[in-house]
């Protein structure tokens, strides 16, 4: 088994200012252009973890609490939350910063999945993720409980098989 590895080694964080051709009719940064962002971000931080070419194996559900609107600086923060025998969960969080004003809001969170693969696209073991700060450690705690729960959607898993989700509903 690969050497076990701090969450934070995985932290990967890119800015980029919205143009006019990154908009939809409204002036707003388009959804599609955004989770191509998060998707190509989530990868790069898989990537630190692994050291592997990865594959994107799902993306949680994506909300856009807040628009980004045109001239708007956007900020993608991903990192690994925790990691299973080959693939691993990565958080991406977005921030949406108007310089001038001097405001910045979290516009956006999502889960992503990831599998790392070896030359010929066989999943391949990955090391452990170890979690350090306090919010690492929720990521890394709650993790087990979305994976069961992705699995359980994709029909991999029966839901009496989901031990973790069980436990939160067991009065």
């Amino acid at each position: 088994m690969p050497k076990a590895k701090n969450v934070a080694e995985s932290l990967s964080i890119k800015s980029e200012m919205i143009m006019p051709n990154d908009t939809n009719t409204l002036g707003n940064l388009m959804g599609g252009n955004l989770m191509r962002m998060v998707d190509v971000i989530g990868a790069i931080a898989a990537q630190k973890h692994s050291n592997r070419i990865v594959v994107t194996a799902s993306i949680d559900n994506v909300s856009f609490s807040n628009a980004v609107p045109l001239g708007d600086v956007v900020t993608l923060e991903a990192k690994v939350t925790r990691a299973f025998n080959t693939s691993m969960e990565v958080v991406v969080t977005v921030y949406s910063e108007n310089i001038p004003a001097g405001t910045r809001i979290q516009t956006n969170q999502a889960f992503l999945t990831f599998v790392a693969v070896d030359q010929s696209g066989r999943p391949i073991e990955i090391a452990e993720a170890i979690p350090e700060t306090e919010e690492e450690k929720e990521f890394y705690n709650a993790a087990l409980r979305r994976r069961q729960l992705r699995l359980i959607l994709a029909g991999r898993m029966k839901p009496n098989d989901a031990t973790e989700l069980k436990a939160l509903f067991d009065l």
